[in-house]
């Protein structure tokens, strides 16, 4: 009788990283975070395809970057099959949802990534509620209207009913109810 060997490995998720530089007034050199940024997402996992340093003279609001470099990002995401994209900085929620859509690629911001660190590691019970709670009041942050599709959601009585939560307004209430239990545990 034969065997086959099962590979049960997960595969990694293909990265790049990018730290934007110019924006802190660290004394640690550009490269110096690059390299902890990327040593923070081999943390979790993330096969480092390529990594960029991108100097910012002003930052745009509505992606960080200027359109340019936006495009040259989305080359290299392409580029390198990348999954997703750390951007070793804070990143607002409407930056974030812009860069996904331009990359086509999950995007992870330094705070996310440090969430989902500490997420995988947190051993005891108390840590990982207090973990689940800060992640929670990040997402609850980041909710934005991606949610289309289902714009309302009618009343219980159906047609007599008014307009019901939209689904943006249930997923807020949801988060903030499981924020209250979280507390109430901890």
């Amino acid at each position: 009788m034969t065997s086959k060997l099962i590979d049960h490995t997960v595969p990694l998720i293909r990265a790049i990283v990018v730290h934007p530089d110019g924006r802190s007034d660290s004394p640690r050199s550009a490269e110096g975070r690059l390299e902890e940024a990327v040593g923070l997402a081999r943390a979790l996992d993330l096969d480092v395809r390529a990594e960029e340093i991108v100097r910012l003279r002003k930052t745009t609001p509505a992606t960080l970057f200027g359109a340019g470099k936006v495009d040259e990002l989305a080359a290299l995401v392409r580029a390198a099959e990348a999954e997703a994209v750390v951007i070793d900085d804070a990143l607002t929620p409407v930056q974030q949802r812009n860069l996904e859509k331009a990359f086509d690629a999950k995007v992870i911001d330094r705070t996310g990534l440090i969430l989902e660190i500490f997420g995988r590691r947190a051993r005891t019970r108390e840590g990982r509620l207090q973990v689940e709670l800060a992640r929670l009041d990040y997402e609850r942050s980041r909710l934005v209207r991606t949610w289309t599709h289902l714009e309302r959601q009618r009343g219980g009585t159906g047609s007599t009913g008014g307009p019901g939560e939209t689904q943006i307004e249930l997923d807020r209430r949801l988060i903030a109810d499981r924020i209250v239990k979280l507390k109430t545990e901890l």
